[in-house]
C-alpha cells in the first residue's frame, strides 16, 4: 500500500505523485483509489485493490536512473524487420512497466527514426515511451522535465553517433572486401 505523497509509476502512463486516496462509488461499487497527479496537471485514478496487479510500483532511485542512462548510451538491440512484430514487442516492453525496457524502446525507436524514419504508429509509440521514461527520471533525478529531456536526447544522439554514423563513414570498398574476398588469381578456364 502506498501513501499520499509517494512517487509511483503507473505502467503505460508514467510516474506521478499520489495526491490523495479517496473512496469513490463507480457504477454502484465503492472502491478506494489512488488519485495520481501526473505531469501536465493530469490526474489518474488507480484502484488500490488492483494496483499491484496492474504493476504500480515505486519510482527508481538515483543509482537505477544512472543505469537507465547507460542503456540509452548503448547500441540498438535487435528488432524485428516485420513492423507488426516489432510494434507488438515494443508494446510488451512498455506494458511491463520496467523502466529499462522502456529505455530500450526509446533508444531503438530513436535510432530507427534517425536512420529511416518511423511510421505514424511508431512515432506515437516513441513519444509515449519517451514521456513515460522522462516522467520517472524527473522524479528520480529531482530535475526539471526540460533538463531530463535534454539529457535523454543527448545520450541517444551520442550513442547514435558512436554506433551508427561512425560506422557508416567507412569506405564502401572496405565494407565490400569484408564480404567478398578478392583474389588476384584468374579462375577462368581457357
Amino acid at each position: 500500500m502506498f501513501n499520499v505523497g509517494d512517487n509511483i509509476v503507473y505502467p503505460m502512463h508514467g510516474a506521478g505523485v499520489i495526491d490523495s486516496i479517496e473512496e469513490k462509488d463507480i457504477l454502484g461499487e465503492k472502491q478506494s483509489y489512488y488519485i495520481l497527479k501526473m505531469p501536465g496537471e493530469v490526474k489518474v485514478m488507480v484502484p488500490v485493490s488492483k494496483a499491484e496487479e496492474i504493476g504500480v510500483r515505486e519510482i527508481i532511485d538515483k543509482t537505477s536512473a544512472q543505469k537507465v542512462f547507460t542503456i540509452l548510451e548503448e547500441n540498438q538491440t535487435e528488432m524485428s524487420g516485420n513492423w507488426n512484430k516489432r510494434y507488438r514487442d515494443n508494446m510488451d516492453k512498455m506494458k511491463s512497466g520496467d523502466i529499462y525496457e522502456v529505455a530500450d524502446v526509446v533508444r531503438n525507436l530513436s535510432f530507427k527514426q534517425k536512420e529511416k524514419g518511423l511510421s505514424t504508429g511508431e512515432k506515437k509509440m516513441l513519444n509515449n515511451a519517451k514521456q513515460i521514461l522522462v516522467s520517472e527520471l524527473v522524479l528520480a533525478e529531482q530535475a526539471t522535465q526540460e533538463e531530463v529531456e535534454d539529457l535523454v536526447d543527448n545520450k541517444i544522439n551520442q550513442s547514435f553517433k558512436e554506433f551508427r554514423i561512425d560506422n557508416a563513414e567507412e569506405p564502401i570498398a572496405n565494407v565490400v572486401s569484408k564480404f567478398i574476398p578478392f583474389d588476384d588469381t584468374d579462375t577462368t578456364v581457357s
